[in-house]
């Protein structure tokens, strides 16, 4: 009888919009039952949700031939500093009203050199960052402004698959904008997209400019931070990615209390279980991940993990694959402790490890090159935390600086010092203390390269 009623109403209600006149809106109520609304959510959380502008400027090559070192010497061209004005339009939600902080993506601020802020009431704020990760996308920026509003957090873990959610953000300019949907996934992983990747998967509409902007859940609270899309042309075509809250907010927090997030170590390497590796190990399940190798000396060792162990379960969560453990490992602080549940001899056991610091080995540039001030640098290896990574990393860059008005990037990776190819600090000093001329540097800057002379 329920469902009878409940069916009449709605064919009910259906037939009195199709009788109002276009423009009009629904009635408040059919029979005495209101009509389902989100504007009373809305209404509390748009407030809460800001478009962010930004404007900067990056160095480009412009002619390739004029970048070519060889080129410029042989013709005798000077080396001139050629620079383009970057801008960029994206969302962001303020999630502490008092100390006017607001939650975003690291790729909306990227290279800014004046960020600004407009809340939903029409007033424009200039905001400072406070500080940024790219491996996550997330940054934190702040705000100084009375009478904010706050989107309250909400718990991502508890979200399941086929949950409403909305988004809410600045797509393409136009203003705040809100679109309804569903969480089609949870723990997305391996897209590429960042490098710690832990998305809720949503049809609800993202585009362009939705990024940092809120998903929250039918109270108001906040599950996600719009990141990304996968559509053709950047278009939305009904799969939309976001950073869970909780994850934001562990990132969040490091950030305000150091600028960076610090990420410690295990000291294990790990591969996914496939059906070739489960008969090998005689185990029947197909998930979880197998130790290949333990470091020396890393707290992996020293809580007595071993090569050919299989982890079960991380901090009571079930691990699925190496990309999910990496995720949960990238998110702990140093000195934390973790619990494995771990397979080993078709017996399971719990092994405790505490999260120790990466030992990065960073240098000021000024100690290789005077053209370097500025600069500091780490192996690759150890920065990225990847045993294959090669090169060195340009980990801070101080701008202006001499490294900075050479043409250097936070970020870019030295591959290789007159041609020869630098893994550690040592090879880069050996090769740039015995060049008798210039240093030619081959220089890795996301998806292009570069040659770049000191002299």
């Amino acid at each position: 009888m329920i469902d009878f009623r409940y069916s009449l109403l709605l064919a009910l209600a259906l037939q009195l919009f199709a009788s109002y006149p276009a423009g009009a809106a629904l009635p408040a109520s059919v029979d005495g039952q209101p009509l389902p609304s989100l504007a009373p959510m809305l209404e509390r959380t748009t407030p809460g949700v800001v478009n962010i502008a930004t404007s900067g400027r990056v160095k480009v090559g412009g002619n390739p031939l004029l970048d070519d070192p060889f080129f410029r010497h042989f013709f005798d061209i000077p080396r001139r500093q050629r620079e383009r004005v970057t801008q960029s339009l994206g969302s962001g939600v303020i999630v502490d009203a008092d100390r006017g902080y607001v939650l975003t993506n690291d790729h909306v601020i990227q290279n800014a050199d004046e960020i600004v802020v407009t809340l939903r009431d029409g007033r424009e704020l200039t905001a400072k960052l406070v500080g940024s990760d790219p491996d996550s996308d997330v940054a934190v920026i702040q705000i100084a402004a009375e009478n904010l509003t706050a989107v309250p957090w909400g718990d991502s873990d508890k979200l399941r698959v086929g949950d409403f959610v909305v988004a809410i953000g600045n797509p393409f300019g136009l203003g705040q904008t809100v679109t309804d949907g569903i969480v089609s996934a949870l723990d997305r992983s391996g897209l590429g997209i960042e490098r710690f990747e832990n998305f809720i998967q949503t049809n609800a509409q993202i585009n362009p400019g939705n990024s940092g902007g809120a998903l929250v859940d039918l109270n108001g609270k906040l599950v996600g931070i719009n990141t990304a899309i996968i559509g053709p042309a950047g278009g939305n075509v009904g799969i939309g990615f976001a950073i869970p809250s909780k994850m934001a907010g562990q990132i969040m927090q490091q950030l305000i209390e150091h600028g960076v997030v610090h990420r410690g170590r295990l000291g294990i390497a790990m591969q996914d279980i496939n059906a070739e590796l489960a008969r090998a190990f005689g185990f029947k399940k197909k998930r979880g991940v197998v130790i290949s190798r333990v470091e020396a000396n890393s707290p992996a060792e020293k809580a007595g993990l071993k090569a050919g162990d299989i982890v079960l379960e991380l901090n009571g969560r079930m691990v699925r694959s190496s990309a999910d453990m990496s995720n949960a490992i990238g998110l702990l602080r140093i000195g934390q402790v973790v619990n494995m549940t771990i397979l080993r001899d078709a017996k399971t056991k719990t092994i405790r490890a505490v999260i120790e610091e990466k030992p990065i080995k960073n240098v000021a540039g000024k100690t290789l090159h005077p053209l370097l001030e500025g600069a500091t640098l780490g192996e690759a290896s150890t920065v990225l935390g990847r045993r294959d990574a090669s090169g060195l990393v340009i980990t801070r860059l101080r701008s202006p600086s001499v490294a900075s008005d050479a043409g250097l990037m936070q970020g870019d990776v030295i591959i290789s010092v007159n041609r020869q190819v630098v893994n550690t600090i040592e090879e880069a000093r050996y090769l740039i203390n015995r060049s008798r001329r210039g240093v030619l540097l081959n220089i890795q800057r996301g998806n292009t390269a570069l040659f770049l002379v000191l002299d």
